[in-house]
């Protein structure tokens, strides 16, 4: 038997079909309903003031999108879901608040062991006790047990309820007492591949079983019901939502009162309403010089991670792109510098593979790129003449869809703008981040521009690069933009390496395949940039973290 301990991997977001929005009309009838269930005391009431003071607690918090997307973790994909699935749910273990590449233990009270039983690897977890589940509109607060936790990864790897389906194929989950769960696994995993997939992320979230089985999953989708420090209050208005203290949070009732997310696209209102207080805490701008500014008005700017790895995706069944000279021109008539140059100071750098080795095991250093000679340097000349050689010496032109996202907006007009040089004329149409998602995933763009992070090589691999993962014809439909299916056998081999020398290698040998194949264009990495009052203060460092937000927690409090 041994024991799984934390290990070090810095993590990131991130992406799937989502359903459609919830309604603010369904989530406020809801609230009535929970309203009448509740006991006097704790009343779903966003102007119900705090047990202990005369002074309502709520932090306010803008981020960069139009409105929410699901409550239901399990498809929790865009900025705009994490954040929230961040504050309401709790996974068995957890990537520690604020930084990320740390992972301790969560709703599991240890780690989780591993043995061999008959032949295949089982993982025990042992649960904390005394953890409360959030009220619903039909249900009560109860106790987690582990019924809830072996429900929640089922649900997680059912394709119809979940995005994450993929992650959890050849496991089973087993009920061993009201507090031990056994996760049995077909084929064995490290622990530093094992871990990220029972975390709070993605399909690692554990929701109640009780509150799903009597809502169902629709309902479920606009009134989530989870363990962590918030639980859902209900809508304020179409584009902000209430999310109040759980007053039995077994790691301590909140310092908050409360936190209201407001969803908010434009820069200059998020920027307006800061200024003016209000807004405590805003997603900020990643161009250059805006850091400092802030900086210089009195507020404190949370430049961190984990970012995201800007990626971009040829869709290799698409004319012309199904040729590897039209591939490859594209390639050499872009210059990461001039992609990076929008970017501020310290906000990102150059990537040159999938996976970045100064964050993950198995990625291909600027040099090794380099050396090999597929670091695709800016060469127009050499561009050109790819293209006339497929016989398009005066270009062509496409269409694609974008976020109103600053950092997918910015990307695509400046890929649109280098192509341009050779011919290529890049039509792009703006559409919210919600309907990006969905449009990319019914496979419209000959080319994606994607921004994500993954806990491991494995992941990203697999998810981006897999024949399986292929989106809309694939066995498990994906992120796979490209319709690649040159490496499917390095990528399972890998997970079921043993040696973590051989293992690295292996990755490292698919993501050469990838850049000769030129199935996808590694460009930059971006942090993220969070301005925030002087009065808030996060109870923890803000270096990195999964929920792609500095994370608001039972410790976050106003100083005033």
């Amino acid at each position: 038997m041994m024991k799984a301990t934390s290990y070090l991997f810095c993590i990131l977001f991130g992406i799937l079909l989502m359903l459609p929005s919830p309604g603010p009309a369904e989530a406020v009838k809801l609230r009535d309903v929970r309203e009448k269930n509740a006991n006097p005391d704790q009343t779903a009431n966003p102007a119900v003031k705090s047990k202990r003071q005369d002074t309502l607690y709520v932090l306010r918090l803008g981020l960069a999108a139009a409105s929410p997307g699901t409550f239901d973790p399990h498809f929790a994909a865009m900025t705009q879901d994490r954040v929230v699935a961040d504050m309401i749910f709790n996974g068995l273990v957890r990537y520690k608040p604020g930084n990320a590449p740390l992972i301790e233990p969560d709703l599991a009270e240890r780690f989780p062991e591993s043995e061999i039983i008959n032949g295949k690897q089982v993982w025990t977890v042992k649960l904390r006790k005394g953890v409360m589940f959030h009220r619903s509109p039909m249900t009560k607060p109860y106790e987690l047990t582990a019924d809830d936790v072996v429900y929640s990864f089922q649900k997680a790897s059912d394709p119809k309820r979940s995005a994450y389906a993929g992650e959890y194929s050849g496991m089973a989950f087993k009920k061993m007492d009201t507090y031990t769960v056994r996760i049995i696994l077909e084929k064995p995993l490290s622990s530093i591949l094992f871990l990220p997939k029972i975390a709070n992320y993605a399909g690692g979230f554990i929701v109640s079983k009780k509150a799903v089985e009597v809502m169902g999953d629709e309902l479920f989708r606009t009134h989530p019901v989870g363990t962590g420090p918030f639980e859902f209050g209900g809508y304020i208005s179409e584009t902000n939502i209430r999310l109040e203290a759980h007053e039995q949070y077994f790691r301590g009732r909140p310092l908050l009162d409360g936190v209201d997310v407001l969803y908010i696209p434009d820069l200059s209102e998020r920027e307006q309403g800061l200024m003016t207080g209000e807004l405590d805490v805003i997603r900020g701008s990643i161009e250059t010089g805006w850091t400092k500014s802030w900086k210089k008005k009195g507020f404190i700017v949370d430049v961190h991670g984990v970012g995201q790895s800007l990626i971009i995706y040829f869709n290799m069944t698409k004319k012309p792109l199904n040729d590897l000279r039209i591939r490859r021109a594209i390639a050499w008539a872009l210059d990461r510098d001039e992609f990076l140059s929008s970017v501020g100071e310290g906000v990102g750098e150059n990537m040159y593979s999938i996976v970045l080795p100064q964050f993950l095991p198995g990625g291909l250093t600027k040099d090794e790129v380099e050396a090999l000679g597929m670091d695709y340097t800016l060469d127009l000349e050499k561009a050109r003449k790819l293209l006339a050689e497929a016989g398009y010496p005066e270009g062509f032109s496409m269409e694609v869809v974008t976020s109103e996202m600053e950092a997918y907006r910015k990307t695509y007009k400046s890929m649109g703008e280098q192509l341009g040089r050779i011919g290529i004329d890049i039509k792009i149409k703006i559409v919210d981040h919600s309907t990006m998602h969905k449009k990319i995933r019914q496979d419209v763009n000959p080319i994606v521009i994607y921004g994500a992070w993954r806990p491991n090589a494995d992941v990203f691999l697999t998810r981006f690069f897999h024949s399986d993962s292929i989106v809309v014809t694939g066995v498990k439909p994906d992120t796979n933009f490209s319709h690649y299916d040159k490496i499917d056998g390095l990528i399972e081999a890998a997970r079921l390496e043993t040696d973590p020398g051989r293992q690295i290698e292996l990755w490292k040998q698919a993501q050469i395949k990838i850049l000769a194949d030129m199935a996808a264009y590694p460009l930059h990495y971006i942090n993220m940039v969070h301005p925030r009052r002087n009065y808030i203060e996060y109870g923890h460092e803000v270096a990195a973290t999964m929920a792609l937000y500095p994370q608001i927690t039972e410790k976050t409090r106003i100083v005033k």
